[in-house]
């Protein structure tokens, strides 16, 4: 699966950080991980770091599928509002759903304070309407969020203008969000496990998986056999394939970053991201050493020789709006890229298992704008699930939800 186009930044910022051996004979572990990117790295790390022998498997290099191309903004702000999903599975629910997307954040700051070097750092959030109709639905937004003690504040346009020299109806600044430097992370969890006894391998493709009542057998393109006792599916877009139920829609994003950028000229976006109530929405962040990048003009293209002629023309589209937005940039992208991505109906991710494979085939699919906050979450939701555990979030954040 083609998952990106052009040239994502952190492909060419890190080069490749690690070569893992490919699977040569058959083996036994306890959990299988199909999948060497930010997903699959957290939710190994989680299970090895509990007593699970643990074995990772990616058919590319480790990390160079979609984490390559993620850009990896941080939030407990959903794409789907929490009010909306308040209609959609009541108010409880809703609110469990944001409060654990913050406290992953907090989550994979300690994580990455452990690894060190992974560009991570914590952020202010600015969601900003991008049409006066826009207004009465974030009030709302922010309402419901103050109820619940979200750590924030309202801006009027004035404020808006004021404090980001952004003409704006309204916004809400959340004082919880960060940014990372996904690929990079990967590379260092999956480097930690090998050094701490876990089994990791690349260029290894999986080509069937064949559940029984107590045992998994999967069998790679070469014929070796893994026997172990649970799978877990993170192969990213690619774990659509397994399930004859579609359960979320590809579509393409379009990204650039600049070179490093002198911080007065930076400004305020140096310590804040932002992104806008249009849908798709334009966002932008900064990275450890000054670059901005930014991001959207999603489309609907998932044919990736369409997506690649489209990278050069969507990052010039980006730079025309953001410039619009905030006159005082001039904004020359070094490298641009576009990539795959997911988005399932309601804006939620799906963890756990799925009758077509019944228990001991678990699926990570951390789809939508909080691809790695979800992963943080589903990483403990899914050690829950393999010990025999309930989860607060597991029947909101399972296929259960689709019928």
């Amino acid at each position: 699966m083609d998952l990106k186009s052009g040239y994502p930044f952190w492909a060419i910022k890190n080069g490749l950080m690690c070569v893992f051996p490919q699977l040569q004979a058959d083996i036994h572990c306890d959990v299988v991980v199909v999948g060497g990117g930010i997903t699959g790295s957290l939710i190994a790390d989680e299970l090895a770091a509990h007593g699970f022998d643990t074995v990772v498997v990616e058919q590319r290099d480790i990390g160079w599928g979609s984490s390559a191309a993620s850009t990896a903004l941080l939030q407990y702000e959903i794409d789907t509002h929490m009010v909306d999903l308040a209609t959609m599975y009541g108010e409880t629910q809703a609110v469990l759903a944001y409060k654990a997307c913050a406290t992953a954040i907090t989550d994979i700051g300690k994580l990455a304070n452990e690894l060190g070097d992974v560009d991570f750092s914590l952020q202010h959030s600015l969601y900003y309407a991008s049409k006066r109709s826009d207004k009465a639905a974030i009030r709302e937004e922010y309402l419901l969020r103050k109820k619940h003690q979200f750590a924030m504040q309202w801006l009027d346009a004035t404020g808006v203008k004021e404090q980001f020299g952004i003409k704006a109806p309204c916004a809400i600044l959340s004082k919880q969000a960060g940014c990372i430097d996904p690929y990079r992370m990967a590379s260092r969890l999956l480097l930690r496990l090998a050094e701490r006894g876990g089994r990791v391998f690349d260029r290894t493709v999986i080509a069937s998986i064949k559940p029984t009542a107590n045992k998994v057998t999967l069998r790679t393109a070469e014929g070796h056999q893994i026997h172990t006792k649970h799978v877990v599916m993170a192969a990213g877009y690619a774990s659509q394939k397994w399930l004859k139920q579609p359960v979320a829609k590809n579509r393409s994003s379009y990204a650039f970053i600049t070179d490093p950028m002198a911080a007065e000229d930076l400004g305020w976006l140096a310590s804040t991201m932002a992104w806008e109530s249009a849908r798709p929405y334009l966002y932008m962040r900064t990275t450890g050493d000054n670059r901005l990048l930014v991001g959207g003009d999603d489309d609907d293209t998932d044919i990736p020789a369409r997506r690649d002629k489209r990278v050069e023309s969507k990052a010039k589209g980006l730079v025309k709006k953001v410039e619009k937005l905030l006159p005082q940039l001039t904004l020359r992208p070094a490298f641009s890229w576009g990539g795959t991505f997911a988005e399932t109906e309601d804006g939620l991710p799906f963890f756990g298992e799925h009758p077509q494979w019944g228990p001991r085939v678990l699926f990570a699919m951390a789809y939508g704008g909080n691809g790695i906050s979800y992963s943080m979450i589903g990483a403990g939701l899914l050690r829950a699930t393999i010990e025999g555990r309930s989860h607060p979030l597991a029947p909101l954040f399972g296929f259960s939800r689709l019928s």
